[in-house]
């Protein structure tokens, strides 16, 4: 299982926000690839980076940041937000990512996840981001009739490499990951599931661990690392345990 650390990206600086508020953002630095290094100097084996300001804007906003923590480590980094046709998502590939997330797109345009699929095998994973069980869009900012396993059984057969599913309610208030749902979500389907919102401790990586569910690939920390709740190196030991 692979603990994914989040760099979320607002202005070029690294931040996070409450529930995907974006006039909630504390800035936790303002150097993204400083911060990239530190999380491979951990021993983090894998990045999952948000372009924020492009999720809202429909394309990249925060390039120049990506580009540059790309430059900075050798682990490898998966990107979503603004993501919208393949073009970007060549370009992104191009560039030493090594999995693009589309997710407002893959609700409005799913055409796009099975092209994608079929000229980049391995390398598209679809973001499914919930309020209420409701597939949320465009930065979270609209809420579809859509439920997450609906939209995830649309791509069983396209060659998805995972499915994020992220708890907006839970996201950045530390209030532990919603592991009941993610665990269903994963059971339900054939696609790996990485968990996201609200991981706040080793707690709730003990909790992913005892669910014992080969579906879920791992789970994505952000706030509970930045401000010292979860301690890498307790997290990255118990997941090596656990493998």
């Amino acid at each position: 299982m692979i603990l994914f650390p989040a760099i979320d990206l607002k202005d070029g600086q690294c931040v996070r926000l409450v529930r995907g508020l974006m006039e909630e953002a504390t800035v936790f630095n303002d150097d993204p690839a400083a911060q990239a290094r530190a999380f491979e100097a951990a021993g983090f084996e894998y990045l999952h980076l948000v372009d924020l300001n492009g999720a809202f804007a429909g394309h990249p906003v925060n390039a120049a940041a990506v580009e540059a923590i790309l430059k900075a480590i050798e682990i490898p980094a998966q990107l979503g937000g603004g993501i919208r046709d393949l073009a970007t998502i060549e370009m992104w590939l191009a560039k030493g990512i090594a999995r693009v997330i589309i997710g407002t797109a893959a609700v409005k345009n799913p055409s796009l996840v099975i092209d994608a699929c079929r000229k980049f095998p391995g390398r598209i994973a679809v973001g499914l981001d919930a309020k209420g069980g409701r597939v949320a869009t465009e930065g979270w900012a609209e809420v579809s009739d859509l439920t997450v396993l609906d939209m995830a059984r649309r791509f069983e057969d396209a060659g998805v490499a995972a499915i994020i599913y992220t708890d907006i309610d839970r996201d950045g208030v530390l209030g532990g990951l919603n592991i009941d749902a993610t665990v269903a979500l994963a059971n339900a389907i054939s696609i790996p599931v990485i968990a996201s919102g609200g991981l706040s401790s080793i707690e709730d990586i003990r909790a992913l661990i005892a669910a014992n569910c080969k579906g879920l690939e791992g789970a994505i920390s952000g706030r509970a690392l930045y401000d010292g709740r979860l301690d890498p190196k307790e997290a990255l030991s118990l997941l090596k345990r656990a493998a």
